[in-house]
């Protein structure tokens, strides 16, 4: 009697296969370095400027402060950090409605870290085929020395990025002399550790993967794309039927379409997906294949843009629009909310004042015959300088305030609470409630100053 054979279980999981992108040359390529230039610049560059005798940029959290030029934020200015996050959203929402994930492709910090870790491994390791030609060689001298290489760039190169990032939390000079004594706390010693180790693990080793499995963003861009969003597009009608062919032959003889099957599209593709299989969400919108089909074009004298930008209406022959609902929305929304966030700025006040009536009593009878109310105020000094503050108060008739002092001083960011009761003649004004207004002005500076509505309670007369 037979026994019918037991079929084994398939794998939940597959393993993927390493990508190894191939190096191309062209129009895209050249902006796509001139991005990594400029970004990685701007990142390990601006800890080092320095404005008005300090670091130009710094996020002080002991001191709660954070520096960015002239200008300094405190926790009371949450509201600007929520306006600025916003608009990062609605920009990138807008740009994507546009022209696809070209943050994705030219700005991520996944997609500029990592081209910074395939450049060093081009250059200890050599090009794509050599490279896999490597990888499965048996271990010998040359390979430990290219692998060693390699490792020691990726390693030195981590480690700097997360002395950059602590950077910008410490002064980055003094961090630097810390480094150099072995001085650093614990907590510099661990973020420089592990945002070190993140790069190198995220650019080095998890590449392609971070796109694919772990960044939200090409789960959900599928949301803001529509027929007019601007995509790299395969030219099917024009490329197909796809086959290997001379340079001088006509394809048309052949039946052939322009593609020739070089597979070139998909070995410089970073996440190694196949363009010619369409839109798929592993897509970062680099535009390598459009440089490495242009070359292959241009090579077997077709015309160009059989792989191009394009959108979905204009490869179905139909009129595609750039101006649509969509964009427009979030155009109006953008400058709206820029509109709002550049008149807050300007209009910050450089002090801040808080009010809290004394919740014990609404109001007391003192000698002299006058009604008192007590307030808490607290002060806070965003200036970069010693200021003299001055208090008065308005909204009743001979409203006096007493704060125990005829001025006050703060020092740069200091935060001062400070008693203060607000007295009236008693037959000022009848029974309720009234809005009064506390004054603060800079002694030093006329120009410097805020104010704040309180409630004032009158009893009976």
């Amino acid at each position: 009697m037979s026994k019918t054979a037991t079929p084994e279980p398939e794998s939940l999981y597959a393993s993927a296969p390493k990508i190894y992108p191939r190096e191309v040359s062209g129009v895209y390529a050249r902006l796509r370095v001139a991005a990594v230039w400029l970004l990685l610049g701007i990142f390990y560059g601006l800890p080092w400027l320095r404005f008005e005798g300090r670091q130009a940029v710094l996020f002080d959290l002991p001191a709660r402060q954070f520096h960015i030029f002239g200008l300094t934020f405190w926790p009371q200015d949450f509201l600007f950090m929520a306006l600025l996050l916003i608009l990062a959203a609605l920009t990138l929402f807008f740009v994507t409605a546009l022209a696809g994930r070209l943050w994705c492709g030219y700005a991520c910090p996944q997609t500029v870290w990592t081209e910074a870790f395939l450049w060093m491994e081009r250059i200890t390791e050599g090009p794509r085929a050599r490279r896999m030609k490597l990888d499965k060689a048996p271990w010998n001298g040359e390979k430990l020395l290219r692998k060693g290489g390699k490792q020691f760039l990726w390693i030195s190169f981590a480690l700097f990025t997360g002395f950059t990032f602590v950077g910008y939390f410490t002064p980055i000079t003094e961090l630097a002399t810390k480094l150099a004594t072995f001085n650093t706390g614990p907590w510099e010693t661990f973020w420089v550790l592990f945002y070190g180790f993140a790069t190198y693990g995220n650019a080095g080793f998890l590449r392609e993967q971070v796109c694919k499995y772990m960044c939200p963003y090409a789960r959900f861009q599928s949301a803001m794309f529509d027929r007019d969003t601007l995509i790299i597009s395969y030219d099917e009608t024009r490329g197909e039927p796809r086959g290997g062919r001379k340079r001088d032959e006509d394809p048309k003889a052949r039946g052939l379409g322009d593609c020739i099957d070089c597979t070139l599209c998909v070995q410089v593709c970073p996440t190694g997906i196949d363009i010619r299989e369409g839109l798929q969400y592993e897509c970062i919108a680099c535009a390598a294949c459009i440089d490495a089909c242009d070359d292959v074009m241009d090579r077997m004298n077709y015309p160009r843009g059989l792989i191009r930008y394009s959108t979905q209406n204009a490869m179905d022959g139909k009129p595609s629009r750039v101006l649509r609902p969509r964009t427009l929305i979030y155009a109006v929304l953008l400058l709206v909310l820029f509109g709002i966030f550049t008149f807050a700025i300007a209009n910050r006040s450089p002090v801040e004042l808080d009010v809290i009536r004394d919740r014990n009593a609404l109001y007391r009878e003192v000698p002299g015959g006058f009604i008192e109310n007590v307030y808490m105020l607290r002060l806070l000094n965003k200036q970069q300088q010693v200021q003299r503050f001055s208090l008065s108060a308005s909204g009743l008739p001979d409203l006096v305030i007493d704060y125990g002092a005829d001025s006050l001083t703060l020092e740069p960011g200091e935060i001062r609470t400070v008693p203060a009761r607000l007295r009236v003649p008693r037959g000022a004004a009848e029974e309720g409630r009234y809005d009064v207004v506390i004054v603060v002005t800079s002694l030093d500076d006329p120009s410097i100053g805020t104010r704040h509505r309180s409630r004032f309670f009158m009893p009976e007369s």
